[in-house]
């Protein structure tokens, strides 16, 4: 696991888990949060949507998605049903996805706490940007570790391309392998850039939405659960 590396990102915001303190309301600690970027169309929300399936039995989870000036992708995950509606909330940015999880965290971070407020102890709270590039970030302010999910429809360019979401991000999630062979991208190529831009830091090839997809998605926000919970609040 990679739970307490640091990088420099843009604009001089530094990202890693532990970066804000651990305590939230009354002293308890607050939920692990966790962001989720990548371009648009890359299965966001559908990753959002099967770690919601998966781990709801076993966790207490929140989800905050983002959107320029819709609602669209919280109202997708309402729709499915993954979590009662209460656990549920849209941010709309009214701008680039990225100021709202990089520049100007507030409203976020406003409704991280409003879901804690309402809902008392929560275990990990997933905050979903909306669709944006390969330079999309978290603020350390905000999350405590990201995940950043691209598809090989996107082309299997995209790896070696970097940027600071491939290269930085606690998690890549090379997602839609399933589409591989219909749309010509070597996933043993992508395998290799992602594994030659990240170093150590884990990469997944997956299909979220077939069956056992989000298995290595989830199996790792377990083990940042378990070292956030066992770090000192």
């Amino acid at each position: 696991m990679h739970l307490h590396h640091s990088d420099t990102f843009p604009e001089g915001h530094t990202h890693g888990p532990g970066s804000s303190s651990a305590e939230g309301p009354g002293g308890r600690r607050r939920a692990l949060r966790i962001g989720l970027g990548g371009p648009v169309g890359s299965g966001k929300t559908a990753t959002v949507a099967a770690l919601c399936r998966t781990l709801r039995e076993e966790m207490s989870i929140a989800v905050v998605t983002n959107d320029i000036y819709t609602r669209e992708d919280a109202e997708f995950l309402l729709r499915e049903a993954v979590l009662p509606a209460e656990r549920i909330t849209a941010v709309q940015t009214g701008a680039c996805p990225h100021t709202a999880i990089r520049d100007d965290i507030s409203a976020n971070l406003q409704a991280v706490e409003d879901l804690e407020d309402r809902l008392g102890s929560l275990d990990v709270i997933l905050i979903e940007s909306g669709g944006d590039n390969l330079t999309a970030t978290f603020s350390k302010g905000l999350v405590d570790a990201q995940i950043f999910v691209i598809d090989v429809a996107g082309g299997d360019d995209i790896p070696r391309k970097g940027g600071p979401g491939v290269t930085t991000s606690d998690l890549l999630v090379i997602n839609k392998t399933d589409l591989a062979p219909h749309v010509g991208a070597d996933l043993e190529a992508m395998a290799r850039d992602a594994k030659v831009q990240r170093d150590d830091l884990p990469t997944v090839l997956t299909a979220v939405k077939t069956a056992g997809g989000i298995t290595p998605v989830a199996e790792w926000i377990r083990g940042q659960l378990a070292a956030w919970t066992a770090g000192p609040a």
